[in-house]
């Protein structure tokens, strides 16, 4: 995990939870290779007939058939390879071509104000795709602080996650080295359809 944090407070629906849990779990997953455990958890997800419980039955059976060597090569592949892995997930190179460019500075401001700081030992700029959904998740929650109301949740998702991340998980799905991480990419785009979509039915 990429940030520090405080304990989990109650008083979280089991709807938000849910939300919270599947933020969590895409941040994990992005953030390293899985190990012979998050696949073997991962293998264990089940769907219902939606797209997203569709696409989370897809990457169950990816994850029941890859080994932790072939996560780990294929994660390297896309996020890290020979000075660069395929993709490059971040928001300021999605949002202007270049890294730790404005949107990062905004980010960092908005963190700033809620006091949420990077762990010591994380070198990462905060707008990786996986930092993003971890703070998501932990919003929701209050692991920062109180639970986040849907306004602030709206907000931040607004502003940090909407205009890329939909983008981002596209191009995982079809990312030319992708097995598993296409089923994630399957399963992180959905995801934020419907979260876009729900925020957008709330009040301003």
């Amino acid at each position: 995990m990429s940030m520090s944090t405080a304990q989990a407070t109650p008083s979280v629906s089991e709807e938000d939870r849910l939300r919270a849990d599947l933020y969590n779990f895409l941040g994990l997953i992005l953030s390293g290779p899985p190990d012979e455990l998050l696949l073997a958890q991962t293998a264990g997800l089940s769907g219902d007939e939606t797209e997203l419980g569709t696409a989370i039955d897809r990457l169950a059976a990816c994850a029941g058939t890859t080994k932790p060597k072939q996560a780990e090569r294929e994660f390297n592949a896309l996020f890290i390879g020979l000075g660069r892995g395929e993709l490059l997930p971040y928001a300021s190179f999605y949002l202007t071509g270049f890294l730790h460019e404005k949107p990062l500075a905004v980010l960092r401001n908005d963190l700033s104000a809620r006091r949420i700081e990077r762990a010591p030992n994380v070198y990462e700029p905060e707008d990786n795709i996986a930092t993003l959904m971890e703070i998501m998740g932990g919003l929701i929650v209050g692991r920062f602080s109180d639970p986040a109301t849907l306004d602030d949740q709206k907000t931040f998702f607004n502003r940090h996650i909407a205009p890329w991340a939909g983008h981002f998980y596209a191009d995982l799905e079809t990312a030319k080295t992708a097995m598993l991480y296409s089923a994630v990419g399957s399963v992180g785009k959905a995801f934020m359809e419907i979260e876009r979509e729900a925020f957008r039915l709330t009040s301003a």
